[in-house]
């Protein structure tokens, strides 16, 4: 299975992007924030998952472990394939994907292109207890009082890496203080399991 891919954006067309990896050209389907993101002639990264079906094999890439991750639990959902979860990352940044569906928001997951009601409700059923907690519902550290939000974050993706689900990464970070190195940040996450 395929990965990562990481080169040259040669091209971009639909919701896809040619990336050159030594000389080969990989085309990989991506969410809208990172279609919007890739410019040609420009190094990339993108963890991809590898779908293989009986007609073709596809390239779906993220440029984000907790978004990648993500997809690949979306996908696990009955009548939800690889099309539509990627139409729901596309609503935006991944861990706003994964607050709404943690707090149950059928409306934004129903709001992709193709996925009905039903579909979504079956999504945050089914991955709800999943995907950690909400982290766009104001929640406070109990200690510092300050607002947790776990947006666009690295010691998040730290943890996912070391084999961490979304949902432990989430927990594990909870009360660590955000005013930390990336590093510390993980140290101090991996202590408190």
């Amino acid at each position: 299975m395929i990965a990562l891919v990481r080169g040259t954006i040669i091209e971009k067309f639909a919701s896809s992007v040619v990336v050159d990896v030594g000389g080969i050209g990989y085309e990989v389907q991506v969410p809208a924030g990172d279609y919007d993101k890739a410019a040609p002639n420009t190094e990339a990264k993108f963890y991809t998952h590898h779908h293989v079906r009986e007609q073709a094999e596809e390239l779906f890439g993220f440029s984000t472990l907790a978004a990648k991750r993500l997809f690949e639990l979306l996908i696990t959902v009955q009548g939800v394939g690889p099309k539509a979860a990627l139409a729901i990352l596309s609503l935006a940044e991944a861990d706003a994907v994964r607050s709404a569906i943690a707090s149950e928001d059928v409306a934004y997951i129903a709001s992709a292109s193709g996925v009905g009601k039903k579909t979504a409700e079956r999504i945050t059923v089914d991955l709800r207890d999943k995907v950690g907690a909400p982290s766009y519902v104001p929640t406070r550290d109990a200690k510092t009082g300050a607002t947790i939000n776990f947006a666009g974050d690295e010691a998040l993706d730290a943890l996912m890496a070391l084999g961490f689900t979304l949902a432990d990464a989430t927990t594990a970070l909870r009360d660590v203080p955000n005013d930390k190195s990336t590093a510390e940040r993980v140290k101090l996450a991996l202590k408190q399991k």
